[in-house]
């Protein structure tokens, strides 16, 4: 109880959420292209060479070493407001398309640390700040405590590449 007869459910005030990659679809035409091809596109054919270092944004996971990846610019926020925005991302040739849980984080966020931006409904931001992955669950639940946000995006902090989309499950 605080104060006169007020009772905090604190399981309440927790906002379910779902962090989503991208589609593979949109990707499968460019892994058929030579190299010569993607670089007409301004993307790249890769060999992994490090783990972690090429986050797949459709997995949500690390690529593997040896694994092939392409590195494409994307355009991650495609709206009409001044938050428009695109940059480079990695696509593994054999992604599988993440399912990922109710308020489950993808080893790929909460390993990293992490910039987090919030929009509302109109693709505004109302809200940014960087967080270490392992503290990104319950920051995203304090900013969906906000029922201005409509949707978060999260990026790699020290690269700034765009890493998912959290939405409200």
């Amino acid at each position: 109880m605080f104060g006169r007869g007020t009772v905090i459910d604190l399981v309440a005030m927790k906002t379910n959420f779902r962090i989503v990659g991208l589609q593979l679809a949109q990707f499968e035409p460019l892994f058929s292209l030579d190299d010569e091809e993607l670089s007409q596109k301004g993307t790249r054919r890769m060999i992994v060479d490090a783990k972690p270092g090429f986050p797949c944004r459709v997995s949500l996971e690390d690529a593997e070493v040896g694994e092939k990846v392409i590195l494409m610019p994307f355009t991650h926020h495609d709206v009409d407001s001044p938050y428009r925005a695109s940059g480079p991302i990695f696509v593994r040739e054999h992604a599988n398309e993440a399912d990922r849980s109710v308020g489950e984080v993808p080893e790929v966020v909460s390993t990293r640390t992490m910039s987090v931006r919030a929009y509302d409904k109109n693709s505004m931001m109302i809200d940014g700040t960087v967080v270490p992955g392992s503290e990104i669950k319950a920051h995203i639940e304090k900013l969906f405590a906000n029922p201005k946000i409509a949707y978060l995006h999260l990026h790699n902090a020290g690269a700034g590449c765009y890493s998912c989309r959290v939405e409200r499950a």
